[in-house]
């Protein structure tokens, strides 16, 4: 097995522990990791058309958008789950306790240049991710449907 493999299987098993940790705590341990809202993110598999879901942090977020980081901690490949954003943009997720239809978008690079900022000064992390990849780490805004 390669290096990404071993990577890929241990953010997998990342985050099952993070889904049974907030099961079992009823959403108190690691609800808000680094002070930011952890959301469960509903897509469509790009190849396999189904269902897929995964727990992100938000470092930004309003009542018309939340925005996320498709950093992959510093990988140089991009996350699946923003790869199936990309295939199908409308999806569900759930903050805060609520279930929300969502239309999620690559941000521009205007965009991009004004949520930075922010993002980091949420988790200084981010940061890092972008200096350890030579790929430009995607923001993804995701525009409230409800």
């Amino acid at each position: 097995m390669n290096g990404n493999a071993w990577k890929d299987r241990g953010a997998k098993l990342m985050n099952r522990a993070h889904r049974v940790v907030l099961t079992v705590s009823g959403n108190r341990l690691l609800a808000n990791p680094f002070g930011m809202p952890t959301v469960e993110l509903h897509t469509t598999g790009r190849k396999s058309g189904l269902p897929r879901s995964c727990y992100l942090t938000a470092p930004v977020h309003d009542s018309d958008r939340v925005v996320l980081v498709a950093s992959k901690g510093g990988d140089d490949r991009h996350p699946d789950w923003y790869r199936n954003l990309q295939a199908y943009p409308d999806a569900e997720l759930v903050i805060h306790g609520r279930r929300r239809k969502i239309r999620a978008r690559t941000a521009n690079a205007e965009e991009k240049a004004e949520l930075w900022p922010r993002i980091t000064e949420a988790y200084r992390g981010y940061a890092s991710y972008q200096q350890r990849t030579s790929r430009d780490i995607p923001v993804v805004i995701c525009e409230l449907r409800d």
